[in-house]
Order: structure tokens, then sequence, then C-alpha cells
């Protein structure tokens, strides 16, 4: 199941990178809650890590595959770029909101995905990511249902800097 969505959400990355002729990822490492990875492809490498959450709220709902993930395509010029991804369409015009240790961290809705609203405030999120505990999303689904994911951010900054190597 793990790998299937890991598979799902490489197609995901690729299709919104724009990188055609991708390979399959390879795990780097896995550091507590968070995966490295990364994979080839015409444009350069890509490495992420990405985590799946420790909660799922409601709990009643089917959530579909859910992860946070943080990317980075040194080709690009893209360091350390924050995502959620989730299962199903999101309200387009609502925001993520992204919590960490009382700060809030607001996200822009396309589709399935969301991104910092202010590309100015990833390097803030990625360095609350590091000093907190834990990593909470309120999303709502384009049906109206309001969800909540909790993240443990045990292993991130480890994970991180494994990334930070990408070439």
């Amino acid at each position: 199941m793990f790998v299937k969505s890991i598979a799902t959400t490489l197609a995901i990355l690729v299709a919104s990178a724009s990188i055609a002729s991708a390979q399959s990822p390879t795990r780097i490492q896995q550091f507590k809650a968070w995966g490295a990875y990364s994979y080839k492809a015409q444009n350069g490498t890509l490495c992420y890590v990405l985590a799946v959450p420790t909660d799922k709220q409601p709990a009643n709902v089917d959530h579909g595959d859910v992860f946070f993930i943080v990317s980075q395509r040194p080709g690009q010029n893209i360091s350390y770029e924050p995502q959620v991804m989730v299962g199903y369409p999101m309200k387009a015009d609502a925001k993520v909101v992204v919590t960490i240790d009382n700060k809030n961290f607001n996200l822009f809705v396309k589709e399935k995905s969301a991104w910092v609203e202010n590309a100015a405030e990833e390097p803030a999120l990625i360095a609350a990511m590091k000093s907190g505990k834990s990593l909470k999303v309120q999303a709502t689904s384009a049906r109206g249902t309001k969800t909540n994911y909790t993240y443990s951010l045990d292993g991130i900054s480890a994970a991180l800097q494994q990334i930070q190597k990408c070439k």
C-alpha cells in the first residue's frame, strides 16, 4: 500500500514539476517519520522528503492518500518547497492552513495539492518544522468536508539535511 502511495505521489510530483520521462523514485533513507527520496528526469534530479499523517479526521471519511512533502529541485533553483497532497479534490477558493507551535501558514489550493501562498514564508515554515514537534493541516474538500491531519516532525531535520546534497 505504501509503495503504491509513493508511486502515486511521484506521478503527481512529476506532473506538478512538469518534468518528463521520470524514472522510479529511489528511497535514500528513512528518518523516523520522514522518508527521503530522489529520482532523475530529463530536467535533472528531484529530491523530496515525505511523511504520512499520524491522525486523519474525520475518521469516518475516505481521505485517500495524504502526504506532506518538501521537495528540492536544484536544476530549477527550487529549494525546500513544502506541499500538501490529499486524495480528494479540495475546495478551490479555500485555504489550507498549516499550524506548527501556534504559528499558522496559509496555502493556496490547486485540485488535490496546496502550496505556501507567499513563497517568501517557505523558509519560516521549514524552520518551524525543524524546531517543532508536530504539524497540523486543516483543509476543506470540494464537497465542503472539513479535514484535519497531524504529522510527526520526528526526523524532519535529518531528512532535509539528506536532500540538501541533492544534485
